[in-house]
């Protein structure tokens, strides 16, 4: 029997020295580990032998996505390979790679690596091999999210060291600060374009404000997956005209067509600051009577590259297709084009009644492969003028995660193609899916410049709000081109500022001009937009008065008119454009938002939501609770429930994001 002391062993171990790092060694295993990595990705022996182990295991398993798999199968290898020098590794003050240097003659062949799960005996004589280039394609890919600009490249020697870690708090019994607690926006890996917020502008140096409507509601979208995933998004995902427009309203419509639009004015209290006002623009787009069932040629561009398999991508996105089509009637055309994965046509122009047919070239998609696409974009016009109805709906449908290689790399080149082809009546709208790798800025731009709309569908719920309760309006447009422009009354009016629609906005001369690009409108859409002004002679202004300077309204003004609405528009066909002017007078005018109508209450809520939630310097000390009540009591019929989910949404941003 031993008579040695009964000693732990990790206590054993920790008297022990840490070996040196051995750079011979290590150069060896990243040796090995490479030439592993290059048999793994092979479509040879190793994925064949792996299919045939799951077939042994998995009697169903049919083998055919083991291909695909070859990347994390040998990144596994890698990991396994690297695990002996994980304290070295470590160890280092830093995370920079090490350089490994070619040898100055060559060296001898390399022998086969050993199988999986074999020890790697002759790594001593394995070659250093050069890296393998889809790894540097892949760092390429890396966005930085707070700003929405992409990295051209991954430093890796320009990365800092890890930070320490610090005691556990809830170890040393201390209570986290409030501030550790509250939660930042998160490095999400999609893109969104930087902005500025809309300042507040003098009427008595800039009496006049023109925009472009937007009818997109991808923000909205976006903002709500990321508050259920426990994430408070980034200030420039957060657009608040694309929020509030998310919601439906119950605006008057236009009676006919041939006045496709109808708008509806108020003014009331702003919720959070006492001494301003809200105006209130409402639109209501015509709805042509159901029976009408004008002629649809649609054209799917779908991204199949890899990064699309994920079940919150290509197979949501499937399903969303699904509920389009069953949507469409014998009248209507659908095309299939994929890029990047299964690339080139996937279905000829076909009629909407062969559902069969379609449904059963959209199973077939399937994701995978690197990000080098065909002309895609140009497949996918080719087939919408080759299938193009007269007098009909024209469209390109962009479904894709933020993979925008259609063919066409270069950005602005790709938006002048689009716009080209838009003044052949064929439009194009874009649908985002999943996250982290989410190109929201040039969904916006390419929406923008193809008449279309930008949608971003982040669950099957949504789909079938995108693709089936908003078709009519997602498809088809009845007025393009619409800008809107305010001309505030000085003598009623001394600031104002249009909260939102920050990448819309025109130049004041741009609104007479019918060759300057607008928003379009959808059938049955509802658009909304909301200044905020401070009435004259309020004590809340922001811009004092010029001293050589004039407040007086011009000779001829209407002193009892708060601002004079301009309305331009084309119509679908036509490429000159109409005018419709609204006076807005004291009539339209609350002095309680509590006798505001709820559209107007909703509207406000969602403003202020967005406000506080992106960190804007105009949204006041209201706080989440008072934002909740604003909206819980401005619910109205709220039929489809979207109202109450965004009072759910308001108390998870309450939960993220405390008020202090």
């Amino acid at each position: 029997m031993s008579t040695e002391p009964n000693i732990d062993p990790l206590a054993r171990l920790g008297g022990i020295e840490a070996p040196a790092a051995d750079a011979a060694a290590r150069t060896r295993a990243i040796a090995a580990a490479t030439a592993a990595f290059e048999k793994e990705s092979s479509p040879g022996a190793q994925g064949k032998r792996w299919g045939e182990r799951l077939k042994s295991i998995f009697p169903t398993f049919q083998g055919n996505w083991i291909m695909d798999t070859r990347i994390p199968i040998a990144t596994a290898a890698v990991a396994l390979l690297l695990l002996p020098l994980g304290y070295q590794l470590y160890s280092t003050t830093s995370m920079t790679p090490p350089v490994v240097q070619q040898p100055a003659v060559a060296p001898a062949p390399a022998p086969e690596p050993a199988e999986m799960g074999e020890e790697a005996d002759t790594a001593a004589e394995v070659p250093v091999a050069a890296p393998e280039p889809v790894m540097a394609e892949r760092a390429k890919t890396v966005v930085v999210p707070q700003s929405g600009a992409a990295s051209p490249t991954m430093d890796m020697e320009a990365m800092p060291a890890p930070a320490p870690m610090a005691p556990s708090l809830m170890a040393t019994g201390m209570a986290a600060p409030a501030d550790a607690m509250m939660a930042m926006p998160e490095a999400s890996g999609d893109a969104f374009a930087a902005f500025d917020e809309q300042p507040v502008k003098s009427v008595a140096e800039e009496p006049v404000s023109t925009f472009s409507i937007d009818v997109d509601t991808a923000s909205y979208s976006y903002v709500r997956r990321m508050l259920e995933d426990g994430q408070v998004p980034s200030p420039d995902a957060v657009r608040i005209e694309e929020m509030i427009n998310y919601f439906p309203y119950d605006y008057a419509a236009p009676e006919d067509a041939e006045t496709p639009f109808a708008s509806t004015v108020a003014l009331y209290p702003t919720p959070w600051n006492p001494t301003t006002r809200l105006l209130h623009i409402g639109i209501k787009g015509y709805e042509p009577p159901v029976a009408v069932d004008r002629p649809s040629n649609l054209v799917f561009l779908i991204d199949t590259s890899g990064s699309m398999d994920e079940p919150d991508k290509l197979p949501l996105l499937k399903r969303a297709f699904r509920l389009l089509v069953e949507q469409l009637s014998d009248n209507d055309t659908i095309s299939i084009v994929t890029y990047a994965g299964s690339a080139g046509v996937a279905l000829e122009p076909t009629s909407a009644g062969d559902k069969a047919k379609i449904l059963a070239a959209l199973d077939n998609l399937w994701a995978g492969g690197s990000t080098a696409g065909v002309e895609g974009i140009e497949l996918a016009y080719q087939l919408a003028e080759k299938a193009k109805v007269e007098g009909g709906v024209n469209r390109v449908i962009l479904a894709t995660d933020g993979d925008f290689n259609v063919g066409i790399s270069d950005p602005q080149e790709l938006e002048d193609f689009i716009a080209q082809k838009r003044g052949s009546g064929v439009f194009l709208s874009v649908l985002g899916f999943g996250a982290g790798n989410l190109g929201d800025d040039t969904m916006q731009s390419l929406a923008q410049s193809g008449n279309g709309n930008a949608s971003y569908i982040s669950s099957f719920r949504e789909a079938q709000k995108v693709l089936v309760e908003e078709m009519g309006g997602t498809l088809e447009t009845i007025a393009k081109d619409v800008k809107i422009q305010v001309e505030f009354n000085p003598a009623m009016v001394s600031e104002y500022r249009l909260v939102g629609y920050e990448t819309r906005t025109l130049n004041r001369e741009d609104f007479n001009n019918d060759k300057v690009d607008a928003g379009e409108i959808g059938a049955g859409h509802t658009v909304t937009a909301i200044y905020e002004v401070t009435p004259a002679g309020s004590d809340g202004a922001l811009i004092d008065s010029l001293r050589y300077g004039s407040d007086e309204p011009a000779a001829g003004g209407n002193s009892d008119e708060y601002a004079f609405l301009r309305m331009r528009y084309k119509l679908p066909d036509s490429d000159v454009s109409q005018l419709i002017e609204t006076p807005v007078t004291a009539e339209v005018a609350y002095d309680d938002i509590t006798s505001a109508p709820a559209d107007m209450r909703f509207a406000a809520a969602v403003a202020a939501f967005g406000q506080k939630l992106k960190g804007s310097v105009y949204a006041g000390d209201m706080d989440w609770q008072t934002i909740r009540a604003l909206a819980q009591g401005a619910r109205g019929k709220d039929e489809a429930g979207y109202r109450a989910e965004f009072v759910q949404l308001v108390d998870l941003a309450a939960s993220l994001r405390p008020d202090r």
